[in-house]
């Protein structure tokens, strides 16, 4: 058994710091989801603002989807699971996303987008993730970076679970490594999808004082060896020593995310993430002048 991710000190993996449960909510039209970073019981996890999982089959709850909203300061995250998603913006990027595809957005100095369902019935299921951006490249050029699922590598586990990489650098037991398509990104983000059979047991590496978290969608996770399982529908906290353990007795599934944190003031306010207030009021007013 490797134990890559390990490290010194009174316990060899990250253990899970804190739980939280997602609260029920709606956002852009009408669109109902669970938020699980971003509300009142997991305000924010620098460099993560804002964590979002969408899933219904029932149309009216996803049909009118995030119509035209700008965004400023910060990137925004959106991976499927099922159903497909149409991204337009206002300067040039468009495309559809359906399950297993990726979608990495930095809105940076201004940005105004749409992302419209396109099904009008059948699951629509995934996940946004909102990171800040450091002041020096709020504002920078928007980019935009886009991935079918076929562009996602997959790390396969011995008892039959599968790891998939979105950004950063999954190590197997054996040395085996894959990393994500998605590069550049300011934070040095880890982003894993992790599905564990039965029987399974995964170490991943983190860097050294990044902050990390994972999100149990599917199943239960055990995180390091004498931890409590993480149900779904749960956000483990995990704290900033070392790698991480997980495992499953019956099958789990979750993300697996980390980034460098900023260790900046925030100013916050709906779609903008700037430093100062003063940065927030000049953000509206260059978007109500069309500058964006």
């Amino acid at each position: 058994m490797s134990l890559a991710g390990q490290s010194s000190g009174p316990h060899a993996f990250r253990r899970v710091a804190r739980r939280v449960v997602g609260q029920a909510t709606s956002d852009g039209a009408g669109v109902r989801l669970s938020r699980v970073i971003g509300a009142a019981t997991l305000e924010s996890l620098d460099p993560f603002l804002l964590l979002d999982e969408f899933g219904s089959d029932r149309p009216d709850d996803y049909i009118a989807g995030f119509p035209d909203h700008p965004h400023r300061g910060m990137e925004t995250v959106t991976y499927m699971l099922a159903g497909r998603m149409r991204h337009a913006d206002n300067a040039g990027h468009s495309g559809v996303i359906g399950p297993g595809d990726v979608q990495w957005m930095s809105a940076a100095r201004g940005i105004v987008h749409s992302e419209m369902p396109e099904q009008s019935e059948g699951l629509m299921r995934g996940f946004q993730l909102w990171v800040n951006l450091p002041a020096a490249h709020k504002m920078g050029p928007p980019r935009y970076q886009e991935y079918a699922a076929a562009a996602l590598p997959h790390l396969a586990l011995p008892a039959g679970g599968r790891v998939t990489a979105i950004a950063g650098t999954a190590t197997s037991a054996d040395g085996r490594t894959i990393s994500g398509p998605v590069g550049e990104i300011a934070v040095r983000p880890l982003y894993l999808d992790i599905s564990l059979a039965g029987g399974d047991i995964f170490h991943q590496p983190v860097e050294a004082g990044h902050a990390a978290f994972a999100y149990v969608f599917e199943g239960a996770v055990t995180f390091a060896d004498d931890e409590p399982v993480v149900e779904a529908g749960t956000l483990a906290v995990l704290d900033g020593h070392g790698g991480v353990q997980m495992s499953s007795a019956n099958g789990g599934r979750c993300l697996l995310i980390a980034g460098r944190p900023l260790g900046e003031p925030v100013a916050r306010y709906g779609p903008f993430v700037m430093n100062t207030a003063d940065e927030i009021r000049q953000a509206f007013a260059d978007y109500q002048a069309g500058r964006f």
